[in-house]
This record gives C-alpha cells, structure tokens and sequence, in this order.
C-alpha cells in the first residue's frame, strides 16, 4: 500500500485538494450548522488536512506504526467548545471518508489501471484508519462536553443566586445583566419557590409544554425555583409541583428581577407554614398570611403559644392533644361546631363543651374577634414549633402524627345535603359554642 501511494503522491495531492473544494461546499449547502461556524476558506483548509491525515495514517498502518490521532482529538475538543452537533462533525467526517477511498482508486486507475486489484487489499486498513481517528474525535467531544457542561452549570448557578441572593461579588453581574444572561426579561411576571430535601426533585421533573418556565438551582437542603410565569397564574406553580408530594413554598408575584432576592426570602418563609402531610403541601404565602407572621417571628410566636394557650399546654397529653385537635378543626371548618364534630366523628354538643372549656383556659371568648385572631395565631405557632423538629431522628412518623392532631386535621366530613351551597350549615355559621345568656 506505501508503494502505490508513493506512486501517485503528486496526482493524489491535486485530487485531495479538489475533494476537499467539494465537500465543503457540500458541507456549507447542506449543514446550517457548520455554515452558521465556519467560513468556505477555513472549512475547506480543515478538510483538505483531514484527509491527508488520514492518507498519511494509512502510510503509518502498513509500516505498522500508530496512527497519529491528536489532531482528530483537537478537532473534537474545538469543535465541542464551538458548540457544532457531533451529528454534523461525524457525519463530514464519514463523507470526507467515503470522498477519499474515491479519490484514491481514480488516482490508481489513472496512473495504472492495472494495479487497482493492489489497492483493495487496503481498503479494510483504510477504514481501520478512519475508524480511529472518528473515535478519538468522538471521545474527545465528550469529554469536553462534559467539561462544558458543568462549566455552563455552574455559571447558572451563579447567576441564579446573583438573582436570589441579592448581593453580587465584586464586579459581578447585577440583577438585570444576570436576567439577561439568563434569557429572563428586566420585567414581567416572576415568584420563586422553594422546596423542602426528600425525595425526587422537582428539577428532575418534566414540565409540560403549557408550564410556566422556571429555572432551578439545586442546593444541599432543598431546591429553590426561579418561576416565569408570563400570563399563568400563580396557582399553575401548585399544579406543577402536586404530582410529586413535596413540600414548598411559593412567594407572591412579583415584576422585576431586582425584586426576586425579597421574593426568595417570602418563598422560604411559605415553606415553614407548609402541611407536613394531608392534601396539597405547596403553601402560597398570601394564602398563609397568619402563619407566616408566625414563623418569621420566632421569639413573639413562642411567647405567644405560651401567654394564650399556656394553660392548655399544661394539661396532661390527651387532654391537650383533645383540646388543641378541636381548636384546630374549628378554626377549619369555619366556625361551625356541626362540621367540627363531622371531622372528628363526635357529637355537636362535645364540640361545644370543650371548645367551652378551652375558653375557660385561655381566658379567650371564641365570640370576640380579637381573641379569635388571637387563638388562631397561637395555634399556628404550637403547630410549626411541634413540626420543627421533624427534619431528623428515629421517631419522625410519631411526631408527624402528633403535629397533624396539633393541626386539627381529622377524616374529611361527608359532603353537604344537596342544595346547600355554603361549607358551614345554616344557624352554626361562626357560632361560638357558648349559650345566649
């Protein structure tokens, strides 16, 4: 094989150049890709080396030498940073390939036809040749790929936390330029979520296509998820997140990314008021307005559980637990005493007398606003302080137990007579237990 392609070198090179005059216009006309990359002069030049490198590897393998590949695994390496489809880069590759085995039976065949049976034993040597050469092309896109990736990760990272934190490192992006950086308007219609550790992530996760966009940046004890939401509603970020049963909390909307820092910290503030089990687990905070006053206010809501139910927490463990269960489902039933003893398969009239009792307690009349909004505050916070420690520990499922009686949360009631509209029955609505005087 040495022989014949020393015979023909001259003629070989002048075909090689014209091969490659070829198949880079081939190559423009067809791949947008490489013509959005490269221009004629230095596609051309890349190719016309390409295939001499691979005639030269050819030369290599008959003298039983190693086939020289850096130059293949440079290509794969500029290629992947230039961000060209592998599918392009092969798919020249294996033309230029098929371009020069025509190119080298023509040159035989006009030099001597007669020796075109010589050149067939290496055809396989050949293909060896080029098959080499493609894979440490290939291998060498992956790996800077790869390498790409995780750069490319991490720079969205830290745009997302320019975004989130608020505070951007010296010289660093501002809120707007990162927003710009990450494809996202200076304005629009923008919430942040934040979702509890356990579990599959929501990242993981695919959206469908009638989903807001949100970009997550995932971080040891959570992820956080920075919403888009153009014309969706703030509910879609609910729905999104219910298949997957995890807890997270959802700030308001908010028009501006300078604003998504405070939007970040209302998130996670909804997160803490967030049902540690039963029914939807994504909190809005403009829906758990009360309970979030609550958990950002550790030290008032401690002495709130303490000044208003104090004398309950005192009570041995059933009466307690009694007492703060029917408090709780009280205050979700509405008012309504009949719904209450529904949830809790008791008799309206024991509602009645332990919610009396509870009165007598904390000195609080559930007929009294005020002490209305009082009782429900200082429930709230007996219900986060009791669901604080749940994070770790052998005996999570029995404080999880313990914190969903605290809550209040009891069997669904049956579902209204037909043709009463309103959830709380007529005459009980909002009605304190205790008797007209």
């Amino acid at each position: 094989m040495e022989r014949i392609i020393e015979e023909i070198r001259e003629d070989l090179s002048r075909r090689l150049a014209v091969a490659a005059d070829r198949l880079a216009d081939r190559t423009l006309t067809e791949d947008p890709a490489y013509a959005a990359l490269l221009g004629r002069a230095e596609l051309r030049e890349r190719i016309h080396h390409h295939l001499r490198q691979a005639v030269e590897g050819l030369v290599r393998s008959s003298r039983g030498l190693p086939v020289e590949l850096a130059d293949a695994r440079a290509t794969g390496a500029l290629r992947a940073e230039q961000g060209l489809p592998l599918a392009s880069l092969l798919r020249t590759y294996r033309r230029g390939g098929r371009l020069l085995w025509q190119t080298l039976t023509e040159a035989v065949a006009a030099h001597d036809r007669a020796a075109l049976p010589r050149l067939l034993p290496g055809a396989p040597a050949l293909w060896d040749v080029l098959d080499q050469m493609t894979d440490a092309l290939t291998e060498s896109y992956h790996r800077t790929e790869a390498v790409r990736a995780d750069r490319d990760r991490e720079r969205r990272a830290a745009l997302l936390d320019v975004l989130l934190n608020g505070a951007a490192p010296d010289g660093g992006p501002t809120a707007s330029e990162a927003a710009a950086r990450l494809g996202l308007p200076e304005r629009g219609r923008f919430a942040v979520v934040v979702v509890g550790s356990g579990g599959e992530g929501p990242a993981a996760a695919k959206a469908g296509a009638s989903a807001p966009r949100v970009l997550w940046r995932i971080r040891g004890d959570g992820e956080i998820g920075l919403v888009e939401l153009g014309h969706h509603p703030l509910e879609s970020v609910r729905e999104l997140l219910a298949p997957l049963g995890l807890r997270a909390g959802v700030s308001p909307v908010v028009g501006a990314a300078a604003e998504l820092a405070g939007a970040h910290r209302l998130a996670a503030l909804a997160l803490r008021t967030a049902p540690e089990s039963g029914g939807p687990r994504t909190a809005l905070l403009d829906e758990r307005l009360p309970a979030a006053l609550v958990a950002g206010q550790a030290e008032l809501a401690g002495r709130l559980r303490q000044v208003v139910l104090g004398p309950v927490l005192a009570l041995p463990a059933e009466d307690r637990r009694t007492l703060l269960t029917t408090l709780g489902t009280w205050l979700a039933c509405q008012g309504s005493t009949t719904y209450a003893a529904q949830r809790l398969y008791c008799h309206r009239n024991t509602v009645s007398n332990r919610l009396r009792r509870l009165e007598q307690l904390t000195g609080r009349s559930l007929t009294d606003p005020r002490h209305v909004v009082e009782l429900a505050l200082a429930h709230a916070a007996v219900v986060q302080h009791a669901a604080a420690p749940q994070a770790a520990g052998p005996h999570a499922a029995g404080r999880a137990s313990a914190v969903r009686q605290a809550a209040g949360e009891a069997p669904t009631p049956p579902a209204p007579r037909a043709g009463r509209t309103s959830p709380t029955p007529a005459g009980t609505a909002r009605r304190s237990p205790r008797r007209p005087a």
